[in-house]
Formats: C-alpha cells, sequence, structure tokens
C-alpha cells in the first residue's frame, strides 16, 4: 500500500511516532514516573501590583474641556504642553505673589497652589 503525493514530497504509508496503546503509555512505568514529575504543591507568589498612574480623574468633562482638547488637536500635542507649562508656571507666580501681599506663609502658599490644580481638574482645564 504505497502511496505518493508529489505536492509535499510524501512517499509511502501514513506512518506514526506512537508506539504501542494507548493504555501501555498511561499504565505501569510511565504512570509512575508521570506521577513522580508532577509536585505535590504549587506554590502562589504575591499578586504583581502595578505603579500607580498619574491620570486626571476628570479627564474630559468640565466645562473647559472641550476646548481644551480642541486646541491641543490643532496646535500639536508637544506646543500644547508647553504653553500649558508656562500658564501654570505664570498662576503659580500669581499665587506666590498673593501670598508676599497678605503675608501668608509657605505651607499656605501650598496649599493655595493644590487648591487651583484641583479646581482646574474640575473645570477641565487639565483635560
Amino acid at each position: 500500500m504505497a502511496t505518493s503525493i508529489s505536492a509535499t514530497g510524501f512517499q509511502g504509508g501514513f506512518g506514526t511516532s506512537f508506539k504501542g496503546s494507548w493504555g501501555a503509555s498511561i499504565v505501569g512505568e510511565d504512570y509512575a514516573m508521570l506521577i513522580k514529575s508532577v509536585p505535590n504543591h504549587v506554590g502562589v507568589g504575591k499578586p504583581v501590583k502595578l505603579p500607580p498612574m498619574m491620570k486626571n480623574v476628570n479627564e474630559g468633562k468640565g466645562v473647559f474641556a472641550p476646548i481644551v482638547v480642541i486646541t491641543r488637536q490643532v496646535i500639536g500635542k508637544k506646543r500644547f504642553n508647553q504653553l500649558r507649562g508656562k500658564a501654570i508656571a505664570l498662576h503659580s507666580q500669581v499665587i506666590t505673589e498673593f501670598c508676599r501681599s497678605i503675608g501668608a506663609d509657605p505651607k499656605q502658599r501650598q496649599g493655595l497652589i493644590r487648591l487651583a490644580k484641583k479646581n482646574g481638574e474640575r473645570l477641565g482645564f487639565l483635560a
């Protein structure tokens, strides 16, 4: 019973590398060796904790968010981030000058800057 298939170059019968019967491969020495190779218990390590991502929870929300998103798309992300950085720096300087004029200490100044950031997030300036 010789078979030839010219497309794959296969000639001869359908051979297999399987020797013996299914029962012989599970019972006897093979089964004992299989049982020995399987561990009795499996250790579970600590779950991998991902580092926290710095992300605006109000992203895309707020009155000014659509304007901010459109502006970023029009002028490009790099230029937009430069302008945003300059605006934030200028706003921090205004807060610092205000704190100097009323005699507020640095801790109160830092609190005002944090409050300004939270308000900017809520209004959509940091979208």
